[in-house]
């Protein structure tokens, strides 16, 4: 029977890796425009993003259509295990903490949030690398590779938290919360909510409280994506760190450009992540059902 267990829920972490990483191939452009926003500080000047369909049309102009696609790499390659990791261990916390007294609400949020810090050691040092290459405002052919980025951020920095593992702390908040509403939202309102006999309706049932579930996630962590961001990205002087923890970057960006600064990138974000979580979280739950129902 466990081993039963384990395979099911390989092949549907596989086969929600799979339904990723099409919407990553589809999504990547809004989230380039996303990180875009977020290192821009107030002091950016005429080079500065005046508004959403102003980034598009600066990107596509002086970069060409393959500046949407920079950086899209890394989290290719970081798909799969991210899936696994996040359903998972999102799957062991759940089963840990369903013998402790938590309420089953509270053991799904905290089990997310477990599954959410997981995944952020593993996906971080793929976000260093994807970030520093979106930042590049360079034509797309004179960019260098994701391999080669690897390479120079390792022999700069080396592999701690000043190099490929810069900005943790941010990546453990960002996915850390993000999965803790996710996860804890979806479930815990989804059967608040009876289930429609008719497939179709229960299908936009499912797909509107994964939709609803995904924005808010997104509306409550993007402090912690800015940060992210402001310090994984390029310093505002060379050679001068001003990012460096994420706290320190919130209270900074907070101070210099009001809290408005904290939710820069959010429509792209939202744009993206709203209807990506809810498909995410679909393909996991029908697939793991027909598998538990056919196996």
């Amino acid at each position: 029977v466990p081993t039963a267990v384990t395979n099911i829920a390989r092949t549907a972490t596989q086969a929600t890796a799979g339904g990723s990483l099409v919407e990553i191939c589809l999504m990547h452009p809004l989230d380039v425009v996303k990180t875009r926003f977020q290192i821009q500080t107030s002091s950016s000047g005429p080079n500065s993003y005046k508004s959403l369909g102003d980034c598009f049309r600066t990107i596509f102009r002086r970069e060409g259509i393959f500046g949407f696609y920079k950086g899209i790499l890394p989290p290719i390659l970081a798909e799969t295990p991210k899936r696994a990791v996040k359903f998972f261990t999102f799957e062991q916390y759940k089963k840990l903490l369903s013998l402790t007294p938590l309420s089953p609400g509270m053991a799904l949020s905290v089990a997310g949030l477990g599954s959410g810090l997981t995944e952020a050691v593993v996906v971080n040092p793929f976000e260093v690398v994807k970030v520093s290459l979106q930042a590049n405002r360079d034509s797309f052919k004179e960019q260098p590779s994701s391999f080669a980025q690897a390479r120079r951020i390792i022999k700069s920095d080396g592999f701690g938290l000043k190099g490929l593992n810069k900005g943790l702390t941010s990546t453990l908040g960002r996915h850390g919360v993000f999965n803790m509403i996710y996860f804890g939202f979806y479930f815990n309102v989804k059967d608040s909510f009876p289930s429609s006999p008719d497939p179709t309706l229960e299908f936009l049932r499912k797909f509107a409280i994964g939709l609803t579930s995904g924005t808010i996630s997104s509306c409550v962590n993007i402090p912690f994506d800015v940060a992210k961001s402001r310090i994984q990205g390029p310093q505002p002087v060379p050679g001068e760190i001003k990012y460096r923890t994420c706290f320190q970057t919130m209270a900074l960006v907070y101070r210099e450009e009001g809290y408005l600064a904290l939710y820069k990138g959010l429509v792209p974000k939202i744009m993206r992540l709203g209807p990506g979580g809810a498909v995410m979280l679909l393909v996991y739950e029908y697939v793991s059902e027909w598998l538990k129902n056919n196996w």
